[in-house]
């Protein structure tokens, strides 16, 4: 790959996770987020069921080859905000474009929030499967589990006690998977 190709592709990655460090998710954005959700499919018989979620209102994600997504967020338990969350994502394999989405991670239990919040947690690159994804997404493969343009009807299910749900904010990306994302919890003080 050539010198250029590379400065290009450092250049994305830079402005995807400056824009995401400088729209760091307030708790205003977040609760505007699960608004959006609870329209949604069975998001709001899903919320009811849970322990506690996650929410990132606006995760930007781009590459050419090499990609990179970012974002911030809230999480909650029990009615109340308990943490704020981040998440990076590197990916390498055939990709091309960018994206923005928000996403909410459901925990269906207390063990499996507990583990969330233990500070780092990542999704391996087999949670593709628990995912689906609302709104118009180019290739979006989450074995079936995804939408299709303009669906919000569709019906996420659990898997390993938690259910990701995504929602297409704009662009276009030939590559939307929630495998690799890392994501770093931090506990607030009441």
């Amino acid at each position: 790959m050539p010198k250029s190709m590379y400065s290009l592709i450092l250049f994305v990655l830079l402005c995807l996770f400056s824009t995401a460090a400088w729209s760091a998710a307030s708790l205003k954005k977040c609760n505007a987020t699960l608004e959006k959700f609870r329209a949604l499919g069975n998001v709001p018989e899903m919320l009811a069921e849970s322990y506690g979620y996650a929410i990132l209102p606006t995760i930007g994600k781009g590459g050419i080859g090499i990609g990179g997504a970012g974002g911030t967020g809230c999480v909650f338990a029990g009615g109340k905000q308990t943490g704020k969350v981040s998440m990076g994502q590197v990916t390498i394999g055939w990709q091309l474009g960018g994206q923005s989405y928000s996403q909410i991670i459901l925990f269906r239990n207390a063990d499996v929030y507990r583990e969330f919040t233990k500070g780092q947690f990542e999704f391996g690159a087999d949670a593709t499967a628990v995912a689906l994804t609302y709104g118009a997404a180019a290739g979006a493969s989450t074995k079936g589990a995804s939408a299709s343009a303009g669906d919000h009807k569709a019906k996420g299910s659990w898997k390993r006690g938690m259910a990701v749900f995504t929602l297409v904010k704009g662009g276009l990306m030939y590559e939307a998977s929630i495998g690799g994302q890392k994501f770093k919890f931090k506990p607030i003080s009441h």
